[in-house]
């Protein structure tokens, strides 16, 4: 049975910095691209980063271009997002995500396991 555990969630003032971690279980996952989505109140849940199994190739969306970093250790079966400067608007409940097609994609529908999140608050 494939779970995903995320952790590293917390409260943090504007500016700094909070490293996510997701631990995955049930199957080898060295081949399926991981990613984090986030869902904030009243709002459709989003893309933020996601890398490649196959080139190890990282995705990110606009907002946190330049701030997260995503990573992957495959002995550990893990992936982080290391996030920096962040905003209040980055605020929202985060996902760890794997899927197993050949790239990933921004759409959450196509991604095939989710863990059940961890919250991330941002205070001005």
């Amino acid at each position: 049975q494939v779970q995903l555990v995320e952790s590293g969630g917390g409260l943090v003032q504007a500016g700094g910095s909070l490293r996510l971690s997701c631990a995955a279980s049930g199957r080898t996952f060295s081949n399926y691209n991981m990613g984090w989505f986030r869902q904030a109140p009243g709002k459709e849940r989003e893309f933020v980063a996601a890398i490649s199994w196959f080139n190890g190739r990282t995705y990110y969306a606009d907002s946190v271009k330049g701030r997260f970093t995503i990573s992957r250790d495959n002995a550990k079966n893990a992936v982080y997002l290391q996030m920096s400067s962040l905003k209040p608007e980055d605020t929202a409940m985060y996902y760890c995500a794997v899927d197993r097609s050949m790239v990933p994609t921004t759409t959450g529908a196509d991604w095939d396991y989710w863990g059940q999140g961890t919250q991330v608050t941002v205070s001005s």
